[in-house]
């Protein structure tokens, strides 16, 4: 039997455009690593993303999606997006901005749609998961499903190890 969960935002733009995806539970509610995240649900931590949301020099926010054992450069990222440079955005922003809570920001679903970048890793996946908009859900869709839903650019936006 499949198991139900109460529609996020996420959920619901995906439902709008008819699209395809699985809704995957773990932990206790409470923020972890992506890379915990993965270690749960027993995914290759390459295809769990994280959602990153920053602020350029111009005052305009993106939205990041990175493997969960990755980080985000933010010099790639900021030349990505054509911007001189990209900072963090603070936690309690984070809410305001995007009705969503640290440890639970999907790229889908936004009070305000912001540009999102995934690595370029995304595309090698048949399925990759990403937060549902609530912390302990994750979305596993194709990168074309989350496509329907958000504009999302391909790029190399990692620090390198």
């Amino acid at each position: 039997m499949r198991e139900k969960h109460e529609k996020t935002n996420a959920m619901r733009a995906l439902d709008r455009v008819k699209a395809r995806y699985a809704v995957h539970s773990y932990g206790s509610g409470e923020a972890v690593s992506g890379v915990e995240v993965a270690r749960m649900l027993g995914q290759d931590e390459r295809r769990v993303f994280k959602t990153l949301v920053t602020e350029g020099k111009s005052g305009a926010h993106y939205a990041f999606m990175v493997p969960a054992a990755e980080e985000l450069d933010l010099k790639k990222a900021a030349a990505c997006v054509g911007e001189k440079s990209l900072s963090m955005l603070r936690s309690k922003e984070l809410l305001p901005l995007t009705g969503y809570v640290h440890g639970g920001c999907s790229p889908i679903g936004m009070k305000k749609p912001l540009r999102t970048v995934a690595h370029e890793t995304a595309k090698d996946f048949d399925a990759i998961f990403f937060s549902a908009g609530k912390i302990g859900l994750q979305i596993e869709a194709s990168l074309e499903t989350l496509r329907m839903a958000v504009p999302v650019e391909l790029a190399d936006v990692v620090a390198q190890r």
